[in-house]
Order: C-alpha cells, then sequence, then structure tokens
C-alpha cells in the first residue's frame, strides 16, 4: 500500500511554484486551497481566545471526540445554521478535516468494498487506496457543472457501501442544487431500504466545509435536510479552515450516526488526530460570541466572491472576444473552474504544446500564472479543465493575471 501511495498532487505542484518564486521567478501562484494571512488574517477574536486558551493552561490532551465546551458550541451552531438536530455525543472533533475523512472510510469501508465518487474530486482516489476500496470514478462534463446526478449513480450503487459527495465542490467552485441532491438522496434511500438487515448499508459522505460559501442566490443543501429518513446514514465533514481561513488552526468536525461517530472516535484515539486542545476551547468560545462568526463572514465572503467574480468576468471577455478560453461562473467555495483547450497551438517560436502538460507549462513559463490541472483530481490526463484558488490572490493583481493570460495566447500562431 505505502509503495503504490500517491503524494498529494496540489502538494507536489504548489511546493514547484513556491520554489520558484523563492529563486526570484515572478509567478502568481493560484493552485493551492489555502490562505495568505496578510490578504485574509483570521476572526480578530479568534485570535484573542487562542492566546487566551493557552494562557489560561489549557494544554494537555483534549477527551478523544473533543472538548465538551466545543462538542456543545457545535450542537447549537448546527441547529441556527443548518436546522439540523445533532447532540454533542454525535458531533466529532480533530485535527481538520482530513483524518475525519480518514476515519469515515476506515469505519466503513473493508478492503474490495466499493466507494463511489464522480471526478473531478479532492483526494477521494488517495482514501480508496489507503482502505483497499474498489473504486468507481465517474468522470461528470460541464454540462453538469461538474456534479453527479442520480442517472449517474444509480447503476452502481447496489454494489457499494459509500458515495462521497462533495458541495460545494473542490476543485470546481460548483454546488448541488435542491433537485439534483434529493434525487441523488432518494436513491440511496430505496437502496439502503432493500438492503435493510441483510448487507451493510449505503452511507454518504457529505463533504460540506465551504458550505457557508455559496454566492447570489444559491443556498446550500444538504441530505438530511432534504430527506429525513437518511440520518442514519449520512456522515458530515465541516471544520474551520475554510470559511475563516483558519487552515493552519487544524479544527474540523464531523457530525452523524451515533455508533459510526464512536468507531470514527476509537480509529482517530489510536492515530492520535486530536485538535489541540486550546484551539478546541478558543472556537468553542468564538463559535458562541454573538455574532463574532457572521461579522467575520460578512467581511470574508464578499472578498472571495470579488475575486472570483472579477476573474471571470475578465476571462470571459477574453472568450467573447475569439480567444480560446472559457470559464465557469463561480457558484461557491474559493475556486474558479478554467478550460484552456490550447493544445495543438503552436506559439510564435515554432514550439507545438502537443500535450496538455505542455499547455500547463505554458501557462508557467510564458503567462507566469499557475493553476492546478483536473487531472490532480482524477480527470483524464488531457483534461482541458483547470482549478484557480483564490485565497492567495491580491485583487490589485488582478488585472495582470488576466492581461498575461491573454499576451500568452496573442503569441499563438493561430486561434483556431
Amino acid at each position: 500500500m505505502a509503495a503504490n501511495l500517491i503524494p498529494s498532487e496540489i502538494i507536489k505542484l504548489g511546493n514547484e511554484i513556491n520554489n520558484l518564486i523563492k529563486s526570484g521567478v515572478n509567478v502568481f501562484n493560484l493552485t493551492i486551497g489555502d490562505f495568505d494571512p496578510e490578504i485574509f488574517p483570521i476572526p480578530k477574536e479568534l485570535t484573542s481566545f487562542i492566546i487566551e486558551a493557552y494562557q489560561k493552561g489549557y494544554t494537555n490532551y483534549p477527551a478523544a471526540n473533543g472538548v465538551p465546551e466545543l462538542r456543545n458550541a457545535l450542537s447549537e451552531f448546527i441547529q441556527e445554521k443548518l436546522g439540523l438536530d445533532y447532540s454533542p455525543e454525535e458531533i466529532l472533533i480533530s485535527g481538520g478535516s482530513r483524518p475525519l475523512i480518514y476515519a469515515t472510510y476506515r469505519t466503513i469501508v473493508d478492503e474490495g468494498d466499493t466507494v463511489i465518487y464522480a471526478v473531478p474530486s479532492w483526494n477521494n482516489n488517495h482514501y480508496c487506496h489507503l482502505s483497499g476500496a474498489k473504486k468507481v470514478e465517474l468522470e461528470v462534463g460541464q454540462e453538469q457543472n461538474f456534479m453527479p446526478h442520480a442517472e449517474d449513480l444509480k447503476p452502481h450503487l447496489s454494489e457499494a457501501v459509500l458515495l462521497a459527495l462533495c458541495s460545494p465542490q473542490n476543485p470546481t467552485g460548483t454546488v448541488f442544487d435542491k433537485n439534483t441532491l434529493l434525487e441523488i438522496c432518494q436513491l440511496v434511500l430505496e437502496e439502503n431500504q432493500r438492503r435493510k438487515g441483510n448487507r451493510k448499508p449505503l452511507y454518504i459522505l457529505y463533504d460540506q466545509i465551504y458550505w457557508q460559501l455559496c454566492f447570489g442566490e444559491l443556498e446550500h443543501v444538504d441530505p438530511v435536510s432534504l430527506v429525513p429518513e437518511l440520518r442514519d446514514y449520512v456522515i458530515y465533514i465541516d471544520g474551520l479552515s475554510k470559511v475563516y481561513a483558519a487552515t493552519g488552526i487544524r479544527v474540523g468536525w464531523s457530525f452523524g450516526p451515533i455508533e459510526i461517530m464512536n468507531k470514527m472516535r476509537a480509529i482517530l484515539s489510536h492515530v492520535g488526530a486530536w485538535a489541540p486542545k486550546a484551539e478546541q476551547m478558543a472556537t468553542a468560545w468564538f463559535l458562541k460570541k454573538d455574532g463574532a462568526s457572521q461579522h467575520y463572514l460578512n467581511w470574508f465572503k464578499p472578498e472571495i466572491e470579488f475575486r472570483l467574480k472579477s476573474l471571470y468576468d475578465g476571462l470571459s471577455s477574453l472568450s467573447n472576444q475569439g480567444y480560446p478560453i472559457e470559464v465557469i461562473e463561480p457558484q461557491g467555495a474559493i475556486y474558479l473552474t478554467v478550460k484552456i483547450p490550447w493544445k495543438n497551438k503552436m506559439v510564435k517560436e515554432g514550439e507545438i504544446l502537443s500535450q496538455q502538460k505542455d499547455v500547463t507549462r505554458y501557462l508557467l513559463d510564458t503567462c507566469k500564472v499557475a493553476l492546478v490541472p483536473f487531472k490532480a483530481f482524477g480527470s483524464s490526463d488531457e483534461s482541458e479543465w483547470y482549478r484557480l484558488s483564490v485565497g492567495t490572490l491580491r485583487k490589485e493583481d488582478i488585472p495582470t493575471i488576466l492581461n498575461q493570460i491573454k499576451e500568452g495566447m496573442d503569441q499563438f500562431v493561430s486561434l483556431n
């Protein structure tokens, strides 16, 4: 297993770009799903509470499932914000959301069991490898906003034990609409009714860590709100990192059926994947402080949306002028989906971009813009789609980025 484990392609690419920048090359790094603290600092209240928690001596082991103060705060937060009723005992805290996803796989998936997910997808291929799962990858495209539909999943559900879903989606920045998710949930419920007492249930892993970043008139939807009968079969993944720019604080949470949460807790207690106690206490105080989280979101969300919308408008303008580029209107998260169909283009020097990896390199070397190809998220090697992340993007750099992409296309011998 270890010999064949592939390291994170995104982290690898991000490290390569950072090394280029350190060597003096001026590159706009729009690859990693992280934040520049100078642009997006964490909430001031959260900073103060973390310092206070250390000063008060919250430096010993936390409870295996998370400190009671945080689980109580989250129970109230989930009820208030999502209308979902989960007790503190049905909530599990971990050092970010990754260990929780891993624990979900290890709890539900035995070696050889089938897991279904749509690609592009964040990291499900790696979790399948770690758990010895048989993966069913469904490559869905632009016409579906890169989100799976019930008809895509239906032929495979009978053999699966886990369906991994994410909304808003990483890497695409697109979201489930109510009817699409409802149809999927109804299929899962029907499948579990057929299995009752005879086979392991079919569970939904629902990664909603970006759920508070839905833009415009779009609203976040989730399985149990749509189909309450699914409550025993849905494991939610959430956390502090993306909506509060707190990726390094490492506080994530999961909630779901108590028997699943208990097994996940046992796995993570052996791994030792706890969030630091001081950060847990600080998060509890922050979530309970009147208006603090919403006040931050009222600033943070428009800042993210402005960057995504500005890039979308600029790239759309280039497309309307006849340049070979396409972009999906942002719906959620911190990502923009861009199609760069430059393969087989000839640049002035006579070089032909014969493969998609040549396009990626041309973007970096000539346009000085680094994006993540959907290949890194499980799409085919020749997928022309890329993820653009705005967590480290300064607003004043947007015109320069758009101009450099335009100048890169201006060097093509032909725009056919």
